[in-house]
């Protein structure tokens, strides 16, 4: 059997999760180094991911979605994405320690 080939869309609310949290560790906490590094592994993470996006369990959640969310844990971050078809569609880009209820 041949294996799954997914493509990959990035929603642009992960695009501003990511900004904005790139800014935050860039100006607020003066590391661009470590800004940088956040972008690079959430990156890796992704493309890893790709591949194999639905042999993952998904995220335990309380609501009903018409897709579950899966993630993908990058340092103390979640990426949380979708797979529509054969597309891996990543939504968000959260601190894991926020109330991920009220945010995806």
């Amino acid at each position: 059997m041949a294996k799954k080939k997914y493509r990959l869309r990035i929603l642009p609310l992960f695009e501003s999760d990511l900004n904005e949290t790139v800014d935050y560790i860039t100006y607020k906490l003066q590391n661009p180094t470590a800004a940088n590094d956040l972008v690079d592994a959430a990156e890796a993470a992704i493309y890893e991911r790709l591949p194999e996006a639905e042999t993952f369990a998904p995220y335990p959640s309380l609501r009903q979605r018409p897709y579950p969310y899966y993630y993908i844990p990058v340092k103390i971050f979640f990426v949380f994405y979708v797979v529509i078809g054969d597309v891996m569609e990543v939504r968000r880009f959260v601190y894991a320690s926020r109330d991920m209820e009220q945010l995806i």
